[in-house]
């Protein structure tokens, strides 16, 4: 048992080392890795072949897709001397569809590879094809800035074909090396802080002097990719496998007590020891006993996973048809918990089985006695089983059912295991009653609340706009104020019988929690945040009536004259690296800037300033870079935050939030995204407190 413990914790470690790998994504170990080719078909057309591999978790998109999507894989020909493009750009792969809430529009992504292809036909004798791909990529953490993959090709044409006609000159493209003073960059590009300051209308920005953004460009560029990285150090960590165990083991545990399960334990465990006259071989068969039912309950899990696969399951959390299906299941499984009916399977089965265990021996006959409390409990666990699948089956982790499953199984067999190595635990042990009732309609009520947020899912991604979230939160409100009043002893079903005894206390106590809770929700109507359902409940933004004038956006789309505001009114500096296209950007301004203290601090304590990465605003011209060995070409004002983030960080990812002072030094640990109002407080605070300990 230690050796099998401590392989799952060495699972568990090399886990989480994978998701350090993967949210620090250094500009070197890049998850889309593209090559240019180009392939002369016939004297008159030639092919620009772009083919790409993608890591494991990453995706990317497809051309075409609305401009206030994500951003499209496009093809940009900047020279066509002796060519003419034929057509867009062809893709060849895999595509996958799914309709994604947050920008509301059906969404096109590849996995794993994919090839796009320009073709050109050729009308000179010679030509000269000069261009540039550009792509987005994401996965479920994070996205990459606009990413280009440069062309330049020449070749012959058919001998017969006129000349090819001279172009406009291309405006000059200035040069920088590495290591080369970055804020050469900025006063070759003067028009650049004209077209960039972004202010909104409820923010001004502070007038800045363009002597000073001169004078401190050079300490705002300087690379802090050491001082970050050291700050990081130990702030990631992985608790998503645990959580699904843990969640498998509570979900056990309820179905121990239920009707269908607790009143078979002490019958179970006194057949083992009393047919058997060697009191140890007793205990061995209910251990064997337990551990079937671990291994019928994990095989589960595992076909699950299984029939599904790892793609499947993740597709599975955002396909508005299975989570429609959900929803159904959990209503049926919550009406049966109610005592409007009894989901039960064919007691054929049951007595198959029970045969089938009478007529053998050893091992297998305890295993078919495992299995026909699997079947005749069905009643009970049948829906509390389908819950604990259907959230881990939409959990995005695709072990999760078997993960969830072990732990369920383990709560499950363990009382039969306990029970048989300390036989007067039975004497103490309370007896079956209406209490098991009690907590069969509570979980009912669970189930119901659950299939509420599996309908949310369905009804954001196909925009019906039937579920918004002050409907979502008023549902919720009367699901729990009627848990409430149920185990105060207010409110009674026809399962509970003519029973009118009062309530236990522990009831009546958990009763008061769920009335709490219910009021809790009840400001939410209006527009509070509720951070402890934003998980469950639809985005602030589906909320038609919102009294929440809490909002957060920044006075500087500009990274120096942000920086130049800041310095002036000795503030310390979030720098926001963003996207127009990044939906986990969108998911963090929603379930978390919109929290009173978090906006409270982004408004007064900082200078906040973000930094547009697939901002298509032309630079005055071109800027030729070196980056880790590598020639990158700045086209647009998005192209040169992104550089920023790169070259100063040594990130690539948006949302991306870091604290920097005055001289644009890092202040605390960077934050990417995490919907975790507490840990963003936490973050702000170490920037503020970094910045009072140096004095800016």
């Amino acid at each position: 048992m230690n050796n099998r413990r401590l392989h799952l914790v060495n699972k568990m470690m090399i886990t989480v080392m994978a998701l350090l790998m993967s949210v620090t994504l250094w500009a070197q170990d890049m998850p889309v890795h593209f090559t240019a080719q180009q392939k002369q078909v016939s004297p008159t057309e030639v092919d620009v072949i772009f083919s790409a591999t993608i890591d494991k978790g990453w995706h990317v998109y497809s051309t075409g897709l609305p401009a206030d999507g994500p951003i499209s894989a496009s093809i940009t020909t900047e020279k066509a001397e002796g060519a003419e493009p034929m057509g867009g750009l062809i893709k060849q792969g895999k595509e996958i569809t799914e309709d994604d809430k947050i920008f509301g529009m059906k969404v096109r992504y590849f996995e794993n590879k994919v090839t796009f292809i320009q073709k050109y036909k050729i009308t000179g004798k010679t030509y000269h094809i000069k261009g540039y791909l550009e792509y987005g990529a994401c996965n479920d953490e994070m996205c990459m800035p606009p990413t280009s993959v440069d062309f330049d090709y020449s070749g012959k044409g058919p001998e017969e074909a006129p000349a090819p006609e001279a172009q406009p000159e291309e405006k000059k493209t200035d040069e920088l090396n590495e290591g080369d003073d970055v804020s050469a960059l900025l006063n070759a590009q003067a028009a650049d802080s004209a077209t960039t300051t972004g202010i909104t209308d409820s923010l001004t920005a502070i007038p800045v002097d363009s002597s000073l953004i001169a004078a401190s460009a050079a300490d705002w560029w300087k690379p802090s990719v050491d001082e970050l990285k050291t700050l990081n150090g130990g702030s990631i960590s992985d608790r998503s496998w645990i959580y699904i165990f843990l969640m498998g083991l509570l979900y056990g545990l309820l179905a121990v007590f239920t009707p269908c399960v607790w009143p078979i334990i002490p019958m179970t465990v006194s057949f083992f020891l009393k047919s058997n006259k060697d009191r140890k071989k007793g205990i061995r068969d209910a251990i064997t006993y337990g551990i079937s039912i671990i291994v019928i309950y994990l095989a589960l899990g595992l076909l699950v996973t299984a029939l599904f696969g790892a793609q499947t399951l993740n597709a599975l959390s955002t396909n508005a048809v299975f989570n429609i299906f959900f929803c159904l299941l959990l209503v049926v499984f919550a009406l049966s918990f109610f005592g409007w009916f009894e989901l039960s399977l064919p007691s054929s089965w049951a007595n198959k089985v029970d045969d089938k265990a009478s007529s053998t021996s050893g091992l297998l006959s305890i295993f078919l006695m495992a299995f026909t409390l699997t079947l005749v409990s069905f009643s009970c666990t049948g829906p509390i089983v389908g819950l604990l699948l259907v959230e881990t089956t939409t959990s995005g982790n695709w072990i999760g059912p078997a993960i969830g499953m072990l732990g369920f199984a383990i709560a499950l067999a363990l009382p039969f295991t306990l029970f048989a190595l300390f036989p007067t635990w039975l004497k103490q042990a309370p007896k079956s009653g209406s209490w098991m009732n009690t907590i069969k309609v509570v979980l009912g009520f669970i189930e119901l609340a659950f299939a509420l947020k599996f309908f949310s899912v369905a009804d954001l991604a196909y925009g019906w706009r039937l579920l918004d979230r002050e409907v979502f939160l008023s549902l919720w409100i009367a699901i729990f104020f009627l848990l409430g009043l149920y185990l105060i002893g207010k409110l009674k079903f026809q399962s509970d019988g003519d029973d009118h005894k009062a309530m236990p206390v522990p009831c009546i106590m958990l009763g008061l929690v769920s009335i709490a809770f219910a009021i809790y929700m009840v400001p939410g109507l209006w527009g509070a945040p509720c951070r402890a359902v934003s998980a469950f409940a639809p985005p602030l933004y589906t909320q038609d009536f919102n009294l929440n004038t809490r909002e957060v956006r920044a006075a500087y789309t500009n990274y120096e004259e942000g920086m130049a505001a800041a310095a002036a009114q000795g503030k310390p500096v979030l720098l926001d690296f963003t996207g127009f296209g990044c939906v986990n950007c969108r998911k963090m301004e929603i379930a978390v800037w919109t929290d009173p203290t978090v906006a409270d601090k982004l408004n007064k304590d900082y200078v906040l300033i973000s930094l547009f990465v697939d901002d298509k605003t032309p630079l005055d011209k071109p800027v030729e870079v070196m980056l880790n060995g590598r020639k990158k070409t700045l086209r647009t004002i998005g192209d040169k935050w992104s550089y920023l983030e790169e070259m100063k960080f040594g990130y690539l990812t948006q949302p991306l939030y870091v604290t920097v002072d005055n001289h644009g030094n890092p202040l605390s640990r960077s934050f990417s995204y995490k919907e975790d109002v507490d840990d963003y407080l936490k973050f702000l605070s170490e920037g503020e407190k970094g910045f009072k300990q140096i004095g800016n």
